[in-house]
């Protein structure tokens, strides 16, 4: 989802200690409803092998989550304490064939990651807080304008001083470093928290 129905995404992580089913009651008991059943996204980054999206901060994403595939396209994140960036997305009907011409086009797969994703929203106000179970933590997911952001992390009970404006790649290239015999991939089988 974009920020005001434009191609800006806008969003903040937040990590959560105690678990997706404490996180879902404290969403829900601040208003949110579900609005997308707890979902697994297989996320595939494409780059050149010289790694020329990554240093330009730029991402070429392919996600597979049911029998949908979605390819993501973002743009470099702007500082501060969201993670704001272009984004533009559409459906693919063939994922494989897809993922054929990226290498065609000399783009590989660099990282894969997955999470199981729960969406939730308060009735009549434009913004996602998702729950992400990551194989290394859970951490919700606010997306939707800054003011928006902040007053949904008050609703439940969070500051602004927990927000993380990072991707989930950089996140788990932190847990790499304290972990370092970890798999290049950040999926359930391979990854123990």
């Amino acid at each position: 989802m974009s920020a005001s129905g434009t191609n800006l995404e806008v969003e903040v992580k937040i990590p959560w200690t105690t678990g997706p089913e404490a996180a879902r009651r404290v969403i829900e008991a601040a208003g949110c409803t579900l609005i997308e059943a707890r979902t697994l996204e297989a996320d595939t980054v494409f780059d050149r092998d010289s790694g020329e999206l990554r240093r330009a901060g730029l991402l070429l994403r392919l996600r597979r989550a049911g029998d949908q595939a979605l390819v993501t396209y973002k743009g470099p994140a702007s500082g501060g304490p969201y993670k704001s960036r272009e984004e533009i997305e559409f459906n693919v009907s063939d994922a494989e064939t897809f993922t054929q011409v990226l290498d065609r086009l000399g783009y590989q797969p660099h990282f894969r990651y997955e999470k199981y994703r729960t969406k939730f929203a308060f009735p009549g106000e434009p913004g996602i807080v998702s729950i992400d179970e990551t194989p290394i933590g859970v951490f919700l997911e606010l997306e939707g304008e800054p003011e928006w952001i902040d007053r949904t992390a008050a609703r439940i009970g969070l500051s602004r001083d927990a927000y993380l404006n990072r991707s989930y790649s950089s996140l788990y290239q932190e847990y790499l470093r304290l972990h370092p015999d970890g798999p290049n991939d950040m999926i359930f089988a391979q990854v123990t928290a």
